[in-house]
Order: structure tokens, then sequence, then C-alpha cells
């Protein structure tokens, strides 16, 4: 029933998103697009390929665990078969979490009780709460990013309220699309629950299922507005009108930024791209086969140094440390469940002494030994490379 506006309207919308923008290079990308197969399919009632897609949802994101079974229970076709539906998904993302929880020591990444016990470094700030902390660093963008996912929850209020307390007729069973937007809400919810900090990726699915949800709603509306010739109310063409104005905003930040751009819009690392490029060439010369320990930004840098660079996402010693403190810190339930999930993991590791430490620092450099760098975010800086003792 949607009008095609609907559908290039949504696309463009998420596509264009600033905040999704700003996590390109990262898995999440992949959210937007298996939420959207896993959506279709239950609308089609598929179960079978249902529980493939579930299982690749699954393993792209563990936590998008919340989304396959809140569309899935939102689609009648899928429940009459969730046996199959289910087991379908067990057996497509089983063997990679069996062979991670054996082999590796974890179901889930180290990533998620690193994160955990990184929490303080936004204080006072934490995930729910993060897009406050994101609106004081950029209006614009936030509120560019953030305001169709608001009206999405809103409609997805008004649509359940109309469907289920009112039970007005005229609003349409919508079903699996306002089961991708309740995943949003009950994602958002869970993220605060865990205690994560605010970093900025972790929004992209909340934020692409509750607007993807908006431009459904209102299509809908438009479509059965068309159909009852009640296009002279006006309302449905003055929502799609504004998803419009939405869509036009998010690409005039976008191109705010330039082509190409100099970083992505929501940015905090320490340097660019082409810095870390740069120092990370130069340190792997250095280095000669040593070890130096991680300013705190790795990835590009270890990418182009193509040397040991040690912190807690490359060190297994030093991973093991932040999960036995997460494990010790943790209630009693989330200590039980932590415990089981690290059955299998070798705590005997120890972590590596570095042979070098490199250190982020304000202001130009100082020494002959010290890169300098720049950021969008941070201006000029520079790296303090030493020996350690």
């Amino acid at each position: 029933a949607l009008p095609p506006a609907a559908g290039v309207l949504g696309v463009a919308l998420v596509l264009l998103n600033p905040f999704v923008l700003s996590a390109v290079g990262l898995e999440v990308l992949l959210i937007p697009a298996v939420l959207l197969v896993l959506t279709v399919l239950a609308l089609e009632g598929r179960p079978l390929w249902f529980g493939v897609v579930g299982g690749l949802a699954v393993l792209t994101r563990i936590d998008l665990a919340v989304f396959v079974v809140v569309i899935a229970l939102s689609a009648a076709a899928i429940r009459k078969r969730l046996a199959l539906a289910a087991g379908v998904t067990v057996l497509t993302a089983a063997p990679w979490f069996l062979v991670s929880w054996i082999a590796f020591g974890s179901f889930v990444p180290d990533t998620l009780a690193i994160k955990q016990t990184q929490a303080g470094l936004f204080a006072p700030w934490s995930y729910s709460t993060g897009p406050m902390m994101y609106y004081l660093g950029w209006p614009v963008t936030v509120l560019v990013s953030f305001l169709p996912a608001l009206v999405g929850v809103v409609a997805l209020a008004a649509w359940a309220a109309a469907r289920f307390a009112v039970r007005w007729p005229l609003f349409p069973a919508l079903g699996p699309v306002a089961a991708l937007a309740g995943g949003g809400v009950l994602y958002y919810l869970a993220y605060s629950f865990i205690g994560v900090g605010p970093f900025h990726w972790y929004y992209v699915a909340p934020v692409t299922a509750t607007s993807a949800f908006a431009v459904a709603a209102f299509g809908t509306w438009y479509a059965q507005a068309r159909e009852r010739a009640e296009l002279r109310t006006g309302p449905p063409l003055l929502a799609l009108g504004l998803t419009g104005l939405l869509v036009l905003s998010g690409a005039a930040v976008d191109a705010a930024q330039g082509v190409p751009w100099p970083s992505p819009v929501v940015f905090g690392n320490w340097a660019s791209a082409e810095d870390y490029a740069r120092v990370g060439t130069e340190l792997g010369a250095r280095l000669n086969g040593a070890s130096v320990a991680s300013p705190g930004e790795i990835g590009t840098l270890a990418y182009f140094c193509e040397c040991t660079i040690l912190d807690e996402f490359s060190d297994r010693g030093e991973a093991v440390k932040l999960v036995e403190k997460r494990i010790a810190t943790a209630s009693p339930l989330m200590s039980l469940a932590l415990r089981v999930n690290y059955h299998w993991l070798d705590t005997s590791v120890a972590p590596r002494k570095p042979d070098f430490r490199m250190q982020y620092a304000s202001g130009p450099a100082t020494g002959p030994d010290d890169w300098q760098v720049r950021s969008a975010a941070k201006g000029v800086g520079h790296f303090v490379f030493t020996r350690e003792p």
C-alpha cells in the first residue's frame, strides 16, 4: 500500500543520516540492511528464510536478537511455524558461537566486557543520556539524525494506542514494520540497562529502525487517505513533505563537510585517518619488531604499522584482566551469566609488557621523536614516543 515516494524517502532518510554515515567502516552499517530483509520476510510469511536471515542478523551483532524475537512474534505466519524459524536461526548461528565459546573462551566478543568497564570514560553521560551529550557538541547534526527516530517513536505509540486501545479500524495492521520500531525501542532500553558508554555507532540500530517506521506509517496513512479521496485534508501530504524536508536537511549536513569528507560528521578521534596512516607507517619502521603500548586509539594505526600494538583489544592478557574485573563487580545474576559465558576462557594468560609507549598530548609537537597530528575534533596534537623502563 505504500506509495513509491515513501520508499524513496525512507531509503534516503537512512542513507543520508549523519549518524549512520559517521559509522562508515563498522559492521553496524549492515544493521539497516539485515533488519529490512528480516522485516520483509516476516511480512511475506516465509519462516524458513526468516530463520536464515535471523541467524545472519545475530552473527552481524548478537544484540540484534532483540529484533529477531520481536519481529518473529509480530507476524502470524512466522508465529504459526515458530519452531521452524527458531530452529533455522539457531542452526545458522550456532556453529560460530560454539567455536567462539570453546576456542576463544566466550560466546560474545570480549568487547562487551571491555566497553562496560569503559562506561566511565563519558561521565557523567551514559548511553541513555548520550543523545544530549552529542547535542551539546553537534546540535544541528543531532536534530537532523534523531528527529526522524523521535517521530517514529511517537508514531509507534499512536499506532499502538489506535490499534489496541481504541481499536480504530482505519489504522492498518502494520505488524512486522511496527515490530521493527518496537525492537529499536527495546534495543535502546537494553543498551541503557547493560551500562555501556554512548559510542555513536551504538545508536545506528534504534535510529534506523524507528525512522523507518515513521516513513512507513505516514506512507500508509497517505495511501489510505488517497484511497478515500481525503487528500484535501492535507495532513498526509504534509507528513510526507516534512519527511522530504528531513531528508534534505540530512543531505545539507553531509554536504557541509565538503567532498571528500575530511572526517565523519560525528567524530572524536585524536588524529585524521591520513595522519594515523603516516604515523603508523613510520612507527612500524621505528619499532623494527618491538612492541608498543597503544595510546588509546589503535585501528588505523595498527593497520599501517603492521606491528605489535598492545592494549585491551589486542592483548589477550589485558582483556582477561578486564573480564575478571567485570565479573567481580557485576550483580549476582549478571555475574552468573558472565561466568557461564567465560567458562572456557584461559585466565592464565598474562598481559604482555611493551618495549615502548605512545601517549597523546594536545598542542604542537615538542620533541624530535614526536609525531604532530591534527583532527577535526581535537585540533592540533602530538604523540610522544618513549622507551619503557
